[in-house]
C-alpha cells in the first residue's frame, strides 16, 4: 500500500515525512495496524501535508499557534 501522505507531499514539491515509529521508538513493521499517529511523524518540519481519502484531497496544516487544521 503506498504512503499517500508522502506521495501527496512529494507531488506538492515537498519531501516525504520521516519513517513511522511505534511507541517504543522502533520503525513500525505494519503501518496499517497503527491506531494513532504523532503529528510530527506526519508533518515533519513542514507546515502542511496533503492527505488523499477516496476521491478527495485534504490539507493538514499546522498553525503559528501549533494547532492543527484539516481543510477539504
Amino acid at each position: 500500500m503506498p504512503n499517500t501522505v508522502s506521495n501527496a507531499a512529494a507531488t506538492a514539491g515537498e519531501t516525504s515525512p520521516p519513517a513511522a515509529a511505534s511507541a517504543s521508538g522502533k520503525a513500525a513493521d505494519n503501518v496499517a495496524s497503527r491506531d494513532s499517529w504523532n503529528s510530527k511523524e506526519l508533518l515533519g518540519d513542514r507546515l502542511e501535508v496533503l492527505i488523499v481519502h477516496g476521491d478527495e484531497t485534504y490539507r493538514l496544516r499546522r498553525t503559528r499557534q501549533d494547532k492543527l487544521i484539516l481543510y477539504k
